[in-house]
């Protein structure tokens, strides 16, 4: 309880303070909250991944009911990503926030709400009362929207953060209507009585439960298709907040899946399918999206699709493991995806600090008209690199461990002797492997137009290294990435109580850690820290053997062509051109053309506008038919004052005149009974 009453003093504090100070004071307590509240919660959270859960009880009040807050294994893991990824989001914003000093009212809202977006997400992960649960969802959902304005003068960006603000509330609207069936039913709002009143009741009413709860989540996690918010709020944001947004905020829409999983009792193997199924179409119809385009963030932003799609694979096994009694497959199922949940928020951050630094130098995240950026900006490119080779699943980096464990839990599906099953399972090591090929293409692509080759548009800007403490951050995510990749091991056996959750079974020794599958992930661990460690030795002694040599720049031969220019170059679209037009047919893609004439041409060029099909279909296409329904009224907009008086008579009218007509049927209808 003590605990609880600091964390709320710390945020209530800071948020009053920030306020009243100076800019530089402002980032400063920040800084120290996040810090405070990441510390604190961070014990509880480790306590019970060790398996010594956190409850205690407020007293709230006669609408609330008991505010029961729980912390158990599954809560300290989404804990923990929570507070290591706004950490390092402090530390990178602190930085990239300097040439917004001036708008000092926009820098207070940005650091208050920066605090309430890290206490909503802890509340979320703790909460386990349904109107305190939609509070601090509600909160979340403000903050994070205010945040994503801050650049609010940009009418794109204005335009983003509605739109995000609209959806975060259709998904609250479906939460609501999930908690609120088991409490009338229960008269709780503990989240006990879900799990009480689907044991109580058929399995069709669990399974409707639970897909009401998983449309509001999936909302926010981004699975396809309810992901067309989330490319538009990642590019808008800034930088650090962009991810925040990838790391963890799309990360608490799987948490809450996760977590109606444990208290909703119904059929695991039709959910499990179904998971699945939406899972593979995620992951494959994100990373095809982030091929085609061109925005660098909004490319990271369809990889946070395709990540969400792997993760949902592993809770999709995990739940047919559950269904059909096999603890194996449901180890592996949620252990890849929790730490996958973990790997995507490590890999996904750096590369939006990445973005940033490019950002920051460049002022465009336009891939088509950067390039060259290595040599100026050698840290940030390697330390983007190592990021891109993770979420490609490479190994030795960790990216490869959680997609291993899917990958050996779909291998274990295959002994099954259930068709339905191992259709499934082909299917998903199809939908994995694909995934991991595009990905290596969209990664080789984005890193070599920006950060390979020759700058693609003149600019007098001065390019230069980010600051320390800009890639401060970024060495701590990729130091945690080679420190998972190498013992992987210690992090699957954090995980251990977390599983037994979903295993039902309590399991002391951690079985999951004595599984071949650990053993073989270590000694891939083990050889790639010794590759690692030859690679750095060979580029040591390369280094000591050209030190004295003179170095010599001379122009690329370029096929004989004396005078070469930047446009010989291959571009970011002509590079996965091939890949475009054989995926043409299932992507919208509007393309404009101005063809070459004659001998010697001076213009021509072409340009693709990539769109997302789901949206044009789901959205844009339901909208633009309202629209046209609606027009048929503007008749009633007319302007005319008299016409305006008329309406609000007609209303008054019909509200006084409308009940004491049902008022007359009823009557009426029991007359006619007592005849």
């Amino acid at each position: 309880m003590a605990v609880i009453v600091a964390l709320i003093i710390i945020v209530f504090l800071s948020i009053t303070l920030i306020p009243l100070v100076s800019v530089q004071w402002k980032a400063i307590i920040t800084m120290a909250a996040v810090s405070a509240i990441a510390i604190l919660s961070s014990l509880i959270a480790f306590h019970a991944l060790s398996g010594t859960g956190f409850e205690t009880v407020f007293r709230g009040s006669w609408v609330t009911g008991v505010i029961p807050v729980r912390i158990d294994a599954l809560s300290g893991w989404f804990i923990l990503i929570i507070n290591f990824t706004f950490i390092t989001g402090a530390i990178y914003g602190m930085q990239y926030m300097k040439p917004y000093r001036s708008q000092k009212a926009n820098l207070s809202v940005h650091c208050i709400n920066y605090i309430l977006l890290q206490a909503g997400l802890i509340s979320i992960c703790s909460l386990q009362n349904s109107i305190a649960f939609l509070v601090a969802w509600e909160i979340m959902a403000i903050s994070s929207f205010l945040l994503i304005i801050f650049d609010h003068e940009k009418k794109k960006t204005l335009d983003a953060g509605i739109n995000y603000l609209i959806q975060a509330h259709i998904a609250i609207m479906f939460l609501t209507l999930g908690f609120i069936w088991p409490a009338l039913k229960m008269n709780s709002y503990d989240f006990r009585a879900i799990s009480l009143f689907t044991t109580t009741d058929s399995l069709l009413t669990g399974f409707a439960l639970f897909f009401c709860f998983f449309i509001g989540f999936a909302i926010k996690a981004g699975f396809v298709p309810f992901h067309t918010w989330l490319p538009y709020a990642h590019p808008a944001a800034p930088s650090h907040v962009s991810g925040i947004m990838s790391g963890v905020i799309i990360k608490i829409g799987i948490y809450g899946i996760l977590r109606m999983l444990l208290l909703i009792k119904t059929d695991y193997l039709v959910i499990g399918y179904v998971i699945l199924f939406i899972s593979i179409i995620s992951g494959i119809y994100g990373v095809m999206l982030a091929i085609i385009q061109h925005n660098l963030k909004r490319l990271l932003a369809y990889h946070s699709i395709e990540n969400i799609g792997i993760i949902g694979m592993g809770i999709g096994l995990g739940c047919i493991g559950i269904g059909k009694g096999n603890t194996t497959l449901t180890i592996l199922g949620f252990a890849g995806a929790l730490l996958h949940s973990l790997n995507h928020s490590l890999f996904k951050s750096i590369l939006f600090y990445g973005a940033g630094n490019v950002y920051q130098v460049t002022h465009t995240m336009d891939i088509e008209q950067l390039g060259g950026l290595g040599k100026q900006m050698p840290r940030t490119a390697l330390l983007f690199l190592i990021a891109a080779l993770a979420i490609c699943g490479f190994p030795p980096f960790n990216g490869f461990i959680s997609e291993f464990l899917v990958y050996n839990g779909m291998f274990t599906g295959l002994h099954d002797h259930d068709k339905t099953l191992l259709t499934s399972i082909v299917f998903g090591l199809f939908g994995l492997a694909l995934i991991g090929g595009l990905a290596s293409l969209c990664f080789t692509k984005a890193f070599g137009a920006v950060f390979l080759g020759r700058p693609r548009n003149i600019s007098h800007r001065t390019v230069k290294e980010a600051s320390f403490a800009k890639l401060l951050p970024m060495y701590a995510g990729v130091f945690m990435i080679l420190a998972i990749g190498f013992f992987p091991k210690i992090f699957i056996a954090a995980l251990s109580k977390s599983l037994d959750l979903f295993t039902r079974k309590a399991d002391p020794a951690g079985r999951l850690v004595f599984l071949p599958v650990t053993e073989t992930l270590s000694m891939i661990g083990i050889c790639g820290a010794g590759f690692l460690a030859l690679a750095v030795l060979i580029y040591i002694l390369k280094r000591r053997v050209t030190m004295n040599k003179p170095i010599q720049v001379n122009t690329t031969w370029a096929c004989g062509y004396i005078a070469p220019t930047i446009k010989m170059q291959y571009t970011a679209s002509s590079f996965i051109r091939s890949y475009r037009k054989l995926a043409e047919p299932a992507l919208s893609i509007h393309k404009k053309k101005k063809e070459i004439t004659g001998v010697f041409p001076k213009t021509g060029g072409q340009e693709t506008h990539p769109y997302d099909k789901v949206e044009e279909w789901f959205i844009d296409y339901p909208l633009s038919k309202l629209k046209i329904f609606l027009n048929r009224f503007i008749f009633l907009q007319n302007g005319n004052l008299q016409f305006y008086l008329l309406y609000g008579v007609v209303f008054i009218t019909l509200v006084l005149c409308v009940p004491l007509a049902f008022e007359y049927i009823k009557s009426l209808f029991k007359f006619l009974n007592h005849l």
